[in-house]
């Protein structure tokens, strides 16, 4: 009988959705949404429409590069760019000109690259291009005679460029930067957007004279500024008239002492609005952003952790390890390097260079997992002194979960490593 019962309720029939909150688009409340004005990012939008303008009369437009720390409004700004042009190359049937969008933290490698502008090249008679089996220079040869067939001004969008340059090089950026140089019909423009400002330094010199003709920095929002935003998402969402001010205020300070990352204010005013849903109440208030700030940042933490690549995991773990047996006092690089080579050597894995493992020591503090910073002893020379930003007990109970790294759960320092440091 238990059983009949069950079988004629639904799993979702005691769940009832009815937001008292949301009266509007609930897509304002996604980061990757674009609306039809951009606060605070008109100028920087208006330069690169600028830059692009001589692409509608048939033209190569410069090569740009876009700079700025995560949630500056990048990405949108050039999204919102694109979608304004797309409305003039619909009106004009004469005007050959193509964006095409490329995440490079996606496809970061020269085959993928190559791949995604082909098939965007194809004519509708065409089969897409094989997925993988092509030499990469018969690959070159098929998009860069799609360019020439095209005719016209081919822009292509490379957000997170630096990702790709640092894992495959640069040198299919160097290929298709000499395109304009060697076809006779078709031109290719390139605008990376990149979150490290130093990535041109891993340029070679020939790709980066040609690369950088055109240069913006994005700076960080302030307080006020996120939340005119906040504003303007929660005016599209519905959500104002249910909003205390004060809830506005305290995302938009959150955000700016982040960073200035408009992203993570967007995404806080999201988990508020979730939870107030799920509570059933009609407000959202400063207790509501408070609680969505803590749901935020477990889940943050959880994902990055759950993504480092195996070396980056040990080399964690042994921070926290080491963080537990000095108590809270610095590590310095050479003990860290010390316990995660004997880490390596308990699961069987080789180790890396101790410069390789000071990068991803680097790779962490930018995380924001870690702090790190170079300390001087004089005569004695310099060295990077570690400590944890972060709960140790629970990145630690997160890199348990991974298998290889449980293995790892007693293994600890020589005496002597400890004591030359």
């Amino acid at each position: 009988m238990l059983i009949m019962e069950r079988e004629m309720h639904n799993l979702f029939d005691r769940f009832q959705y009815n937001s008292r909150i949301l009266k509007g688009e609930r897509k304002a409340l996604d980061p990757g949404f674009v609306p039809d004005r951009l606060p605070h990012r008109e100028s920087e939008a208006e330069k690169i429409a600028e830059i692009l303008v001589p692409s509608l009369s048939g033209q190569r437009p410069s090569n740009i590069i876009i700079f700025g720390k995560p949630g500056v409004g990048k990405t949108s700004v050039m999204q919102f760019v694109e979608r304004e042009a797309n409305r003039v190359i619909d009106t004009r049937f004469s005007l050959k000109l193509k964006i095409i969008n490329i995440n490079c933290g996606v496809i970061d490698n020269p085959y993928g690259i190559l791949l995604n502008i082909g098939n965007h090249l194809l004519g509708d008679w065409e089969d897409k291009l094989p997925f993988t089996g092509w030499p990469i220079d018969k690959l070159f040869n098929v998009v860069q005679e799609k360019i020439d067939n095209f005719g016209g001004i081919v822009i292509v969008v490379m957000d997170e460029i630096d990702r790709l340059v640092k894992k495959s090089g640069d040198g299919v950026l160097y290929q298709l930067l000499r395109i304009n140089e060697t076809s006779s019909a078709g031109k290719l423009s390139i605008i990376g957007i990149s979150n490290d400002l130093r990535f041109t330094d891993y340029l070679d010199p020939r790709v980066k004279s040609r690369l950088i003709e055109e240069t913006l920095v994005f700076p960080p929002y302030n307080a006020t500024q996120i939340y005119d935003i906040l504003r303007d998402r929660s005016l599209f969402s519905g959500i104002l008239d249910s909003t205390d001010d004060s809830a506005l205020q305290l995302c938009a300070a959150i955000a700016a002492q982040d960073q200035g990352d408009a992203r993570r204010a967007i995404d806080l005013l999201r988990i508020s609005v979730e939870l107030a849903e799920m509570k059933q109440l009609e407000k959202i208030n400063d207790d509501l952003i408070y609680e969505a700030k803590k749901k935020l940042e477990r889940d943050i933490v959880t994902e990055t952790i759950s993504t480092l690549p195996l070396h980056s995991k040990i080399a964690l773990l042994s921070i926290v390890l080491l963080d537990e047996i000095k108590r809270g006092t610095k590590t310095s690089m050479g003990e860290v390097y010390d316990l995660y080579c004997k880490a390596t050597q308990r699961i069987g894995v080789s180790s890396l260079t101790p410069r390789r493992i000071a990068d991803i020591v680097g790779e962490l503090t930018n995380l924001g997992l870690v702090d790190s910073v170079v300390q001087s002893f004089g005569r004695y020379g310099r060295t990077t002194m570690i400590s944890m930003n972060y709960d140790g007990d629970k990145i630690k109970e997160l890199l348990m979960e991974d298998d290889s790294i449980g293995m790892l759960q007693d293994v600890k320092p020589s005496q002597k490593s400890l004591t030359e440091s």
